[in-house]
Order: structure tokens, then C-alpha cells, then sequence
């Protein structure tokens, strides 16, 4: 893995831009995470609950129909692997993230977990991280999400949670991730903020990293025992980008095996509206860390613009900007409506709704096989991360692929 040259910084990205009242509780995270996440006693805990509670390790499985649909030779295309996260309890892959953070948050003595969420997966796997430990959840959520994404926010408030609708600005993830700081600058002796994304500031990206890498590390080996070899390609979609983090950083040492994350180009990314924040964006600072950005001349924010709600992001993860600088990782994009085919086309073959987050992944796929060719490889193994399933989509899916009524 691609060390930091100063700690919390990937390259030149990342660091710690917070308000002075916050450096106390992010020194105190950091030592926890160095102190008590290494133990044994806690990795014990932790493990036990992500194989008894839920359910790991996920799937990776051969996805023929559409290995075929994409390349019906073989020539091109030699295996398609499915890394099963949507088969996580709760339905994705931020389950792994939030159980691991609020467990550290209780034996820091935390007693109130905060949250911000988009799609509602990682307010959905917070509160029940916190159901299933005991501890009191409040979930900040822009307004615009409340209204796509009402079957998680039931689920959050039958958890126990309580939703917090956030009115301010595109009344998206950036919003409800700035209303979230701003309870934590005002609580910190008392509350943790479980973050949901490989962003913000030192040491969230990293921490977050850490415990999505069970991804990768699951599907290396069963790479090996399914392939006899470590895959072509890992590709993943990318908003903040923790599932493709978690996806990618056991495989970073290994040349041999190409990266790809794929984010949002929403309209397009000629139209402005889009989300396809390495694709598009430049260096700034948001929500406590340097990477790339969707902003303007003068630094401020354009409002980012997808179909999904967890991509609808105006920034990245770190990492992901150094991966992208370094050429370590390419990043690529889809839009709406193939992101909208996508979910179709793998319903239809494979038998999985897919999140409309993970659909992009999917959507990128014959041209990643594209570039895979190119660069001499032919018959390629390709794993895709599907980071969650769709049924918290099904309102959008319905409006836009017409699937109301019955013919």
C-alpha cells in the first residue's frame, strides 16, 4: 500500500483542515484507532461480528450472462466476478465501516453516535451498528435524500434513530456532512462522528480504508481459489469512495492489477452536471481534507448533480486523489441513463437489482474490457464491487424506466 510521506497525507492529499476545537477529538480517534482497533480483543470482536452478524465473508461469484452479453467470444472478456457486499445485513457494503467505528466509539467511553448519509446505507448501517452495541443514533440527511431515499429513512427511524432532514444548500450529502461537523464542534466531549466515506480529515480516510479493506482482502483470496490468479481488473464505483477504497487497497502493490473507479457524470460532464469529481475537478480543500474538488475560480463549491444519492458528492477521498495523480488507479464516469441501462441489463441477466451507486460500475464496464485490450490483455478477469442492492432505488427506478402499471 502506497504509504504517506506525513501522516494523514496521501501525496499532497489529505491532512487535518478543522476548526482548533476538533483537533483534540481527532488525536483522540487517531491514538484509538493506533491503541485499541489493533488488539486482539477488539479485532476478535469485530471479526466475530462481521461473520455472525453480517455475514461475511460475502460471495464472489461468476456472472455469465453478462460476462457473455458483454463479450459473447470470451476473447475479450475472459471471466466476470461479482464481490457480493449487497448480500452484507442492511443491504451494502457501509455496514462493515459503521460497525467497526461505533464499536471503537463505545470503548472510547462515546456515549452519542452522529452521522451524515445520502443514499441512507450508511445512516441505515449506523443506526444498527448502534442498535446492535446500545448506543443512541442521530443521522443528519439532506432534504432532497429524505425524499428519494424513503424506505432507508423508515428503516433508520424503526432502528431507532432519529433522522435529522438537513435544509440548507443542494439539501444533499454535502449538506447534511457540514451539519454533522458542526454538531460535532458543539458536542466533541461526549459525541463520535461515524463517518461514512474514506474523507474528511486525519484520520477518518484512513480509518475508514482500514475497515472496508475486508473487500478486498476477501476477494483476493477467493480470486485465487476461483481464478487460480489475482484478477485483471478491480472496478468499483466512486462518490467519497469507501467501497472502491476497501475494494482496491489490498490489490495497490499488485502491478498487475488495474484499477478503476467510476463516478457520477450524471447529464454528462460536458452539461455541469455531473459529480464526477476527479474527472472534472481541482484541488481544494472541503470537509476537513485536500483532494479534488467540484468548485469554481474563486473555491467555492458547485452543487454536484446524480441520479444516485450516494454519489452526489462535490468531493473525493484522498486516496483516490493520490491513486488518480499517481496513475496508480484510473478513474472513468457514467451518466444517468447508463447507470438506468445498467440496472436493467444485470436484473434481467443475473437476477440482482443493483444500487443505482453501483450501477455506475457496471455501466463502465465495457470500457474498461476496452482499455484492457488495448493494453495487450485479452480474456481478462474482471471483479466489480457491487457495493449494494436497489431496492431503496425502486421509487426512482419505477418514474424512470417506467416499470409502473402491468403489461
Amino acid at each position: 500500500m502506497a504509504a504517506s510521506v506525513r501522516a494523514g497525507y496521501f501525496g499532497p492529499f489529505g491532512g487535518r483542515f478543522v476548526a482548533e476545537t476538533l483537533v483534540p477529538a481527532l488525536e483522540e480517534l487517531e491514538a484509538a484507532a493506533r491503541d485499541v482497533m489493533t488488539t486482539s480483543p477488539f479485532q476478535e470482536r469485530f471479526h466475530a461480528l462481521l461473520r455472525d452478524y453480517v455475514g461475511r465473508p460475502t460471495p464472489l461469484g461468476h456472472a455469465e450472462r453478462l460476462r457473455a452479453a458483454i463479450d459473447s467470444s470470451g476473447e475479450r472478456l475472459g471471466a466476470l466476478l461479482l464481490k457480493r457486499e449487497d448480500l452484507c445485513h442492511t443491504g451494502a457494503h457501509k455496514i462493515n465501516n459503521a460497525l467497526g467505528q461505533v464499536l471503537l466509539a463505545k470503548e472510547m467511553g462515546k456515549t452519542r453516535i452522529i452521522a451524515e448519509t445520502g443514499a441512507g446505507q450508511h445512516g441505515v448501517a449506523t443506526a444498527t451498528a448502534c442498535a446492535v452495541l446500545g448506543l443512541p443514533c442521530e443521522v443528519y440527511m439532506g432534504e432532497l435524500d429524505v425524499a428519494r431515499q424513503a424506505p432507508n429513512v423508515s428503516r433508520m427511524k424503526l432502528l431507532g434513530a432519529r433522522v435529522i432532514p438537513v435544509s440548507s444548500g443542494s439539501r444533499t450529502l454535502k449538506d447534511a456532512m457540514n451539519e454533522a461537523m458542526r454538531d460535532w464542534v458543539t458536542n466533541v466531549a461526549h459525541t463520535y462522528y461515524c463517518v461514512g466515506s474514506a474523507a474528511g480529515p486525519h484520520p477518518y480516510p484512513s480509518l475508514v480504508r482500514d475497515l472496508q479493506s475486508v473487500i478486498g482482502n476477501e476477494a483476493k483470496q477467493q480470486s485465487m481459489r476461483a481464478l487460480g490468479r489475482l484478477p485483471d481488473a478491480v472496478v468499483a464505483c466512486v462518490g467519497g469512495g469507501s467501497n472502491a477504497i476497501g475494494a482496491f487497497a489490498p490489490f495497490i502493490d499488485d502491478a498487475s492489477v488495474a484499477l478503476f473507479g467510476v463516478e457520477a457524470a450524471g447529464e454528462g460532464v460536458a452539461t455541469g452536471k455531473h459529480a464526477a469529481t476527479i474527472t472534472a475537478g481541482r484541488i481544494g480543500v472541503l470537509h476537513g481534507s485536500k483532494s479534488y474538488l467540484l468548485c469554481d475560480d474563486d473555491g467555492q463549491i458547485i452543487e454536484p448533480h446524480s441520479i444516485s444519492a450516494g454519489l452526489d458528492y462535490p468531493g473525493v477521498g484522498p486516496q483516490h486523489a493520490e491513486l488518480a495523480r499517481s496513475g496508480r488507479a484510473t478513474y472513468v464516469s457514467a451518466t444517468d441513463d447508463e447507470a438506468l441501462a445498467a440496472v436493467r441489463e444485470v436484473a434481467s441477466l443475473e437476477g440482482i437489482i443493483i444500487a443505482l451507486e453501483t450501477a455506475h460500475a457496471f455501466a463502465a464496464l465495457r470500457g474498461v474490457v476496452d482499455r484492457l485490450v488495448k493494453a495487450g490483455r485479452k480474456r481478462s478477469a474482471v471483479v466489480v464491487c457491487v457495493s449494494g442492492r436497489g431496492d431503496k432505488d425502486l421509487a426512482t427506478l419505477i418514474d424512470r424506466l417506467g416499470l409502473g402499471g402491468v403489461s
